[in-house]
């Protein structure tokens, strides 16, 4: 008596065993310069960081653009996911697995280079008015240092510069050096017109984060293949690619 295979089985012995990786889904959200859309295509720092590391890992998993909290909720509660670009907090560490650091980033205040310069924590503290995000991590972070004097009405980066050219506000906290930067040239803000107030207010890297559900071996794996990127030289010249506009100190 002749016994079929089961078509199952069948696929299996064609295609080779199943790897661990196929239901792994990969997101992230606006956020200049570490990942954005520009001309409808997503780019930016980590988002190409990302595509070099599975272009050596051979992984193929798809990217999606999702809003800010939408993507933190898919990494919370979907499985086998990965979500891009985090800074790993102490609140955070323990909620998800870890691939990086990729970049070591600071946040400070900005103002008009012509304004009268404020150079100490005291005087931030006491300012008329700091506006940021009506979320995240950087309000939650402010409110953490005893700010007591936060418009938290812009909803997006953009809307800051405008706030901050427009006079209707004094200070701004809201992006990295690198994001600074980049909505500089967005908005076509000549160097110079923006003074960094020397206060680091927040410091942390970079990274790539898995739901803790993952395989150990694809973090290993984006490790090794990032660790590969840095000693190459890769990793730093993705990174000049987003260098830095003048900024007066």
């Amino acid at each position: 008596m002749k016994h079929s295979m089961p078509a199952a089985a069948l696929l299996c012995l064609l295609l080779g065993p199943a790897t661990a990786h196929e239901q792994y889904q990969v997101v992230t959200e606006e956020w200049a310069p570490y990942n954005y859309v520009e001309h409808d295509q997503l780019t930016g720092m980590t988002t190409e960081i990302v595509r070099a590391i599975m272009a050596l890992t051979g992984d193929k998993f798809e990217v999606l653009l999702q809003p800010s909290m939408r993507a933190t909720q898919i990494l919370k509660n979907r499985p086998k996911t990965i979500m891009y670009s985090l800074f790993r907090t102490p609140e955070r560490e323990p909620l998800y697995k870890w691939v990086g650091p990729i970049v070591e980033e600071s946040i400070h205040a900005y103002q008009l280079a012509s304004a009268p310069p404020i150079n100490s924590l005291e005087q931030l503290l006491h300012a008329p008015q700091i506006t940021t995000r009506h979320a995240g991590l950087v309000p939650q972070t402010l409110q953490s240092l005893g700010f007591n004097n936060l418009d938290k009405s812009a909803t997006e980066s953009r809307q800051l510069y405008r706030m901050l050219l427009a006079g209707r506000t004094s200070i701004i906290v809201g992006d990295t050096a690198a994001g600074v930067a980049y909505y500089s040239r967005q908005l076509e803000i000549p160097p110079g017109t923006l003074r960094q107030i020397p206060i680091e207010l927040y410091r942390s890297s970079l990274y790539i984060a898995f739901s803790t559900d993952s395989d150990d071996r694809l973090i290993a794996a984006w490790n090794r293949a990032l660790e590969q990127l840095r000693r190459s030289g890769e990793l730093s010249r993705i990174q000049r690619r987003y260098e830095q506009q003048p900024v007066q100190p």
